[in-house]
């Protein structure tokens, strides 16, 4: 079945209109994933007992669960199909989402915002579902605008939760965030009886609908899924050592003795994880894999650094790009004396990596078809992010060593000219951040369409891992140093890319 090339506006397009319905509800899931970063200020002044350093604690929870989560439902939705999965998550993250809301102890915060970072894996069933309404040809400019339009709910809710709390609900920052899970789960109801999994004749068969460990084509692809498995665990290992460097009254958020329990847990798990893979695989591998069936898994493990390399890096950036823009300019100032670089100057071009989803991340799936060639979308886009980020570097220089021991950071030119060169350049490493995201996701569904949902939970928490991770090395680093370190990062990635990514087959055939 052929597809003829999709209207956004063509609402009685079958596809158009699950497009639409699907980037809603991942928009939503995004609000509500990212809902308390607008009311924090507003939690800590209702909370004597909430620190700035809880803050910091809540803030990782929130990304924790979110690696687990993106690869049990990249499953899940592999047997059961997106419709059921994304709306039984948008219901039941209503439970979490009314905890936090109403939480008045740190425990109950940390629980219920663990817990919730599990919706952040609506990305990755929209993924599956948009993958099954469009054909190879168009699959990569879908999925670039239902990522774009759907993760701008980060800055939805960066802006509607306050403003909500403030000018509708008299500051009543509480019912603000229910809201919006409340909104969600109904939503959720909606999405399930109004969308289908497969446009009419396109079901697959039951054979090639099964979830758990992905089928692997040679005992080195499985070599590569076992290696892989382990930063996803690792990963929480270290939320557990950051969780343990919060303390309340002086004592840690959790124990070195619970410390040591989840890593120990974390490590039988995975354990438990790679047996479960050689079962699935080894049999297989030794009675002969089928022609038709294999696929190159080095391509997986290339999309999952990119991922790791772009989304991840564009979580990081955001916690520490305001205060960034607003130490290295604090000393430009007006004719009048007035400082130039304020914190809401400082807030809004920060908020403007997120603006640029709208816009970059379809672009870039757009791009991934168009161009003819889906690797070299991608290395387009990974060369991008390596010269963004370390031009970003560039916009600072080191000062002296201020009173605390820190080196402080001065702009290369302290003029306007400089700061409009320094924001340009921050839309620039914006652009190929958002873009490459938008083409990751354009070639996934392409490397094997009925493993798409397990390609895509893996890719997707490999995001998550990223952002773990290069916040956690920035605890330990200047924002210089940080920022040549993200461009480091898309450089390995696009080394990786260059020698293991593979141009999939069928990329851009125009049927189902």
């Amino acid at each position: 079945m052929k597809q003829n090339a999709p209207s956004l506006l063509d609402f009685s397009n079958p596809s158009i209109r699950t497009l639409h319905l699907t980037w809603i509800a991942f928009f939503l899931t995004f609000v509500v994933w990212f809902n308390m970063a607008g009311v924090l200020s507003k939690m800590i002044e209702q909370f004597d007992w909430l620190s700035k350093s809880n803050v910091k604690a809540l803030l990782v929870t929130n990304v924790a669960l979110t690696i687990p989560a993106r690869i049990i439902v990249g499953g899940l939705i592999d047997k059961y199909g997106p419709r059921r999965i994304f709306a039984g998550l948008m219901v039941i993250m209503l439970i979490p989402g009314l905890t936090f809301a109403f939480g008045d102890d740190l425990t109950q915060l940390v629980l219920s915002r663990l817990a919730l970072g599990a919706i952040g894996a609506g990305f990755v069933i929209g993924i599956k579902m948009t993958a099954n309404w469009f054909t190879p040809k168009y699959i990569g400019r879908a999925e670039g605008f239902y990522a774009g339009w759907g993760n701008f709910g980060s800055a939805a809710a960066a802006a509607m939760v306050p403003f909500v709390a403030v000018n509708i609900l008299g500051g009543d920052w509480r019912w603000s965030l229910a809201i919006t899970s409340i909104i969600t789960a109904l939503y959720g109801v909606f999405y399930f009886f109004s969308v289908k999994d497969y446009p009419e004749g396109t079901a697959p068969s039951a054979k090639k609908s099964k979830g758990g460990a992905m089928p692997v084509s040679s005992y080195v692809d499985l070599g590569q899924y076992v290696v892989w498995e382990l930063p996803l665990y690792g990963a929480l290992g270290l939320v557990a050592f950051v969780l343990h460097k919060q303390l309340i009254n002086g004592v840690p958020l959790i124990s070195w003795a619970n410390v040591w329990l989840t890593w120990f847990i974390l490590a039988a798990v995975y354990i438990v994880d790679v047996v479960r893979i050689l079962r699935a695989n080894l049999p297989r591998l030794k009675a002969g894999v089928p022609e038709e069936e294999k696929f190159p898994f080095g391509s997986v493990g290339a999309l999952n650094t990119t991922y790791f390399a772009n989304f991840g890096a564009e979580l990081a950036i955001v916690s520490m790009l305001p205060m960034f823009f607003y130490e290295v300019f604090s000393n430009l100032v007006y004719d009048d004396g007035s400082q130039v670089m304020t914190l809401t100057m400082a807030g809004a071009v920060a908020g403007s990596f997120a603006f640029m989803n709208l816009v970059a991340r379809p672009l870039g799936g757009l791009l991934s078809d168009k161009m003819g060639s889906r690797k070299k979308t991608m290395l387009f886009y990974m060369t991008g992010i390596t010269v963004g980020f370390f031009l970003m570097a560039v916009i600072a220089k080191y000062g002296p060593v201020g009173s605390d021991g820190q080196v402080t950071l001065l702009p290369q030119f302290n003029t306007m000219t400089w700061l409009a060169v320094s924001i340009f350049i921050t839309m620039f490493a914006s652009f190929f951040v958002q873009g490459a995201e938008g083409a990751t996701f354009a070639m996934i569904p392409s490397i094997k369409k009925e493993m798409t949902g397990r390609i895509a939970g893996m890719a997707g928490a490999f995001g998550n891992v990223g952002a773990v991770t290069y916040l956690f090395l920035y605890n330990f680093m200047d924002d210089k140093s940080f920022l040549f370190m993200l461009s480091g990062g898309a450089f390995v990635s696009l080394i990786y890319c260059f020698f293991m990514l593979k141009e999939p087959k069928d990329a851009f055939v125009d049927e189902f």
